[in-house]
């Protein structure tokens, strides 16, 4: 009898394994009961991973943003994610681009291999918007234009990860219509994903300037959402493998190929068995390496927010784990930890406008184009500097208006007291001044501030009408000098 119930159970571990095999899973899991987890941090057998990734930027200068979402979803398809289940925004103007100096191929390290192969192409060129973007976390096929069409079509059991990158500035991130993320419409869609009941975890990773200011004072802790920032709410993220860094990019290569906080999350993830590693974990590791080892020399303060309980979960729930890593087991010991320098994001499209000028042969037309371009950049960051400096004092006087407009707010507190008012800020300036662009969203407290001070919109686009045309002027008489 016992030689017969030990055949019996030989054959059902056979067949177990059998199974497993043909669904890509490990037989261990097909003998778990219902009340254990299906591995570290007490995942759920049930329920399909989704994943969001955006680059929210365009331009070859811009490079890393691109190569850091490719890269993502090398990761997420190694783990098993399925294609209909990624949904990728990107510009999808850099593998292309007759700068780049591997025509098709994007890399995101010195010594990597070609990311974008395979890479869904969901949405690209305008269709990366944020109106798209937000209905497709809503999963709302009605709300989206153009693109692939895809959508989270998530259920209550599922988990969603989101991966944004991209420039931002306090309250906002940006998108390469020129248009502005707002953190309340982004918490608020949060909210209302939630309050539809489908999903049952979600995650979201976010890779800006202020990206703190996103979530700070605004993500409930009670809807499931845990998120991670590159930096809080005050202060600048960095780029990485830069032209002069320590580990700087293949020669031709005249940009930055990664974002700091961004390769430390995705290379972490690249050689680790996900099952063993908690969201927690994760987070340590690429706080300890974005803020360069404790320095923050050249580094910022990696934050989290939401429900920090769910940093309990394993990575697996949400990016699955690459079955060549299945030893690969995780510890303090064996995390990344090398610091290869890092360029102020609001910095590097200078790196790449200085390379080009500086390479370029002396007397040549190409020449004299680079020293416009860097020029025309330069400028610009000037004329929008001025420009705030002197709304500033317009509305507050000369000594008050740096006071009230770099005020920042006890941690806690989210940016501004009414959003709509930001907004309305933003769009008289530009409507008098131009385009903040992605170097002026570093302003965007200032317009929360102006706003928090009760200062009305018809007021405000006055002065800037004052400010921008004395500055405009002068920038005329400075380039004609110049001549």
């Amino acid at each position: 009898m016992a030689a017969r119930v030990r055949w019996i159970l030989l054959v059902l571990v056979q067949l177990l394994a059998l199974a497993a095999a043909v669904a890509g899973g490990r037989w261990q899991d097909f003998l778990r009961l219902p009340s254990e987890s299906s591995g570290a941090g007490g995942e759920d057998a049930v329920g399909t991973r989704w994943a969001v990734l955006i680059a929210g930027s365009n331009g070859y200068y811009n490079y890393r943003h691109q190569a850091d979402v490719c890269h993502a979803y090398q990761i997420l398809k190694k783990g098993g994610l399925k294609d209909e289940n990624i949904i990728v925004f990107m510009y999808d103007d850099i593998a292309g681009s007759p700068d780049n100096p591997r025509p098709g191929v994007i890399i995101n390290h010195p010594e990597g291999g070609d990311v974008y192969a395979g890479v869904p192409k969901d949405y690209t060129g305008d269709d990366v918007n944020v109106k798209n973007f937000l209905a497709v976390l809503l999963g709302d096929k009605s709300g989206v234009t153009g693109g692939s069409g895809k959508v989270v079509a998530s259920g209550p059991d599922d988990h969603i990860f989101v991966y944004y990158t991209d420039h931002g500035g306090p309250g906002v991130l940006g998108m390469p219509t020129d248009e502005y993320l707002y953190a309340k419409d982004l918490v608020e869609t949060l909210k209302k994903k939630h309050a539809a009941g489908t999903y049952k975890s979600l995650v979201f990773y976010l890779e800006a300037c202020e990206s703190g200011s996103i979530f700070e004072g605004l993500l409930p802790s009670d809807i499931n959402v845990y998120a991670t920032t590159a930096a809080n709410a005050e202060e600048s993220s960095w780029g990485t493998y830069c032209p002069g860094d320590e580990q700087p990019p293949p020669p031709g290569f005249d940009t930055c190929l990664g974002d700091l906080y961004s390769v430390a999350w995705m290379e972490d993830s690249d050689v680790h068995n996900l099952r063993t590693e908690s969201l927690k974990q994760q987070y340590e590791v690429v706080k300890e390496r974005t803020s360069a080892h404790a320095t923050y020399n050249l580094g910022s303060h990696v934050m989290q927010y939401g429900d920090l309980g769910q940093s309990a979960q394993s990575l697996y729930t949400f990016i699955g784990s690459n079955p060549a890593n299945d030893n690969a087991t995780f510890g303090r010991g064996n995390a990344l930890r090398r610091f290869s320098g890092a360029v102020n994001q609001r910095d590097a499209d200078l790196v790449y406008f200085w390379q080009k000028y500086r390479k370029s042969a002396e007397g040549t037309p190409e020449k004299a184009e680079a020293r416009r371009r860097l020029l025309r950049v330069m400028t610009r960051r000037s004329q929008v500097d001025s420009s705030m400096e002197l709304i500033g004092g317009l509305l507050f006087g000369s000594e008050e208006g740096g006071r009230v407009l770099n005020a920042v707010r006890p941690a806690g507190q989210p940016l501004a007291d009414d959003w709509d008012c930001l907004k309305s800020m933003v769009r008289a300036y530009e409507e008098q001044c131009g385009s903040l662009a992605q170097y002026g969203m570093k302003h965007m407290r200032s317009f929360a501030n102006i706003c928090n001070a009760g200062v009305r919109e018809d007021a405000m686009a006055k002065v800037a009408s004052q400010a921008c045309a004395v500055v405009h002027s002068a920038s005329t008489v400075a380039s004609l000098v110049e001549q």
